[in-house]
């Protein structure tokens, strides 16, 4: 009967919630306000689902929820807001790359080496000033397996991981609108590049060594956020009028 209960929770979630739950992700576009409702949906999942099998990830509530607020603020009513969400983790065989032997030496006897690529957030935004926002963040992770021999003459097998947590946001100004470096530079950990073409294009990235917490993630990713709006001061035009 909970289950039930729980079950019948579940479908009266919006049907973007209801699918992060049952297919763990989704990718849509909509415009501005219609992501309010999906916000709103969300906000009660703690309260309606307890079975382990239909918990989201604290990323859904601590990454996504705020970033979806950050955008919107910025976008006129009629903009859209893409979204591509997939919790379902690094284990999923498409994320996996290919094994490759790595050169040892004793006491270790051999070692396997791949990476899984695991992009579970890409978000995109138009904003009212005629420019556009994409934002992507990727778990890259090492897995090393390999075999060794103790002291004791005893053979073992080893695995380890290394995650390392991608973070990249482009904002592409409106048309003939051209950006003025900021006073400052960025922080190391991140790098700005700037592309001239028919649009200018302000691209940030960072490498995070992690994994970090959630909270900690959000306030990174909004870091590296910020760097593409320095080079448009407020105040500044970005886009020139028709």
């Amino acid at each position: 009967m909970f289950w039930r209960k729980q079950r019948a929770a579940i479908e009266g979630f919006h049907p973007l919630h209801r699918a992060l739950v049952l297919e763990q992700g989704f990718s849509v576009s909509l415009p501005r306000d219609q992501w309010e409702p999906v916000v709103q949906s969300l906000a009660r999942h703690a309260d309606a689902v307890k079975r382990r099998r239909w918990r989201m990830s604290p990323r859904t509530s601590r990454v996504l929820v705020p970033m979806l607020r950050v955008l919107a603020a910025d976008m006129p009513p009629e903009g859209l807001l893409s979204v591509a969400l997939d919790m379902r983790g690094g284990k999923v065989p498409e994320k996996r790359g290919p094994e490759r032997p790595v050169q040892v030496s004793r006491p270790i006897l051999s070692m396997k080496e791949w990476f899984v690529f695991d992009p579970w957030l890409r978000m995109r935004a138009e904003l009212r000033d005629g420019s556009v926002v994409e934002l992507s963040v990727t778990d890259r992770i090492r897995h090393r397996k390999y075999k060794k021999r103790n002291p004791r003459g005893k053979i073992k097998y080893k695995h380890k991981t290394k995650t390392v947590q991608l973070v990249s946001v482009t904002r592409r100004l409106g048309k003939g609108a051209a950006p003025q470096p900021p006073g400052t530079p960025p922080p190391r950990w991140i790098q700005v590049r700037v592309k001239d073409g028919h649009r200018f294009v302000i691209r940030a990235n960072a490498k995070l060594l992690g994994p970090l917490q959630d909270d900690e993630l959000r306030e990174r990713i909004l870091h590296v956020s910020t760097e593409p709006f320095r080079w448009t001061p407020p105040g500044t035009p970005v886009r020139r009028a028709q």
